[in-house]
C-alpha cells in the first residue's frame, strides 16, 4: 500500500477539484492477492436516471441544440469477448464546439441544456448506448488555423487495472481528421480502430442517426490510448 505521508491530503479545498474528487469514507486498504483479481467493481448504484442520454441529463427547459446521435458498441477483451459491467464514461463539447468548463477559451456559445457528459455499464455482452447531440469542431491555438475534429471523449474501465482506456472516437468522412496532428500521430494502420461508423440499421427513424464504436482494452488490436 502507497505511504500516504509522501502525498498531499487528498482533502485540500485551496485545490477546489479535490472538494468534489477526494473520498468522504475511511480508506479501505486492499491486500496483495487481492490486486489481480476481476471485478466488476460497479453496480447500478452508481449510475442515475439519464446518464446515459445527454439530451436530457442536464435539460431545463428545452432539447439541447445540435443533430441528435445514438452511439453503441461493444467493450471487448483481447480475445473479442464483451467485458460485462465495464463503466463506460464520456464528455464532448456541444453542437457549437463549446465545453463546459471554466478554462475553456472558445467563445462559441454555451447551451444550457447541454451538460456534455455522460456514463452507463455495459451490459452482459459488453454492450453499452448513449444518446447525445454531434459535436462541434473548435480551434484549439496549436498552429495557425488548427481545428479539431469533431470527436467524443471516452474513460472505459473494465475487469482488471490494466482494463483501463482513455481514448477519443472520431467520425467517419470527417475532414479534419486530415489535418489533425492528434489523430495523425496515431499510426496509420490504427486509425481506423478510433473511427466510429455509420449504422443506418440502428438509426431510429426520426430520432436520432447511429454511430457504431467498440472498444477493445488490451492485446494486438487495443483500441489507441488518447
Amino acid at each position: 500500500m502507497t505511504d500516504q505521508s509522501t502525498h498531499p491530503p487528498l482533502y485540500s479545498p485551496a485545490y477546489k477539484s479535490t472538494i468534489y474528487r477526494s473520498p468522504k469514507e475511511a480508506l479501505i486498504p486492499v491486500s496483495d492477492r487481492l490486486r489481480d483479481r476481476s471485478m466488476p467493481a460497479y453496480g447500478q448504484s452508481v449510475l442515475r436516471e439519464f446518464d446515459n442520454d445527454l439530451t436530457k441529463n442536464a435539460r431545463i427547459n428545452a432539447e439541447p441544440i445540435g443533430e441528435r446521435l445514438k452511439v453503441f458498441g461493444r467493450v471487448l477483451d483481447t480475445n473479442g469477448r464483451g467485458i460485462p459491467n465495464a463503466l463506460v464514461e464520456v464528455w464532448q463539447a456541444n453542437a457549437a464546439g463549446r465545453y463546459v468548463h471554466r478554462a475553456e477559451i472558445h467563445d462559441a456559445p454555451l447551451d444550457p441544456n447541454f451538460l456534455g457528459a455522460g456514463r452507463v455499464l455495459t451490459d452482459a455482452e459488453g454492450g453499452y448506448v448513449f444518446y447525445t447531440i454531434r459535436p462541434g469542431a473548435y480551434p484549439w491555438g496549436n498552429h495557425y488555423n488548427a481545428w479539431r475534429p469533431y470527436h467524443i471523449h471516452f474513460s472505459v474501465t473494465g475487469r482488471f487495472l490494466d482494463q483501463r482506456l482513455v481514448t477519443q472516437m472520431y467520425f467517419v468522412g470527417d475532414p479534419l481528421l486530415n489535418f489533425d496532428p492528434v489523430f495523425q500521430s496515431v499510426p496509420p494502420h490504427a486509425r481506423e480502430l478510433l473511427i466510429a461508423q455509420f449504422s443506418m440499421d440502428n438509426t431510429e427513424e426520426g430520432f436520432a442517426l447511429a454511430y457504431e464504436f467498440n472498444i477493445v482494452l488490451n492485446g494486438r488490436n487495443q483500441t489507441l490510448f488518447e
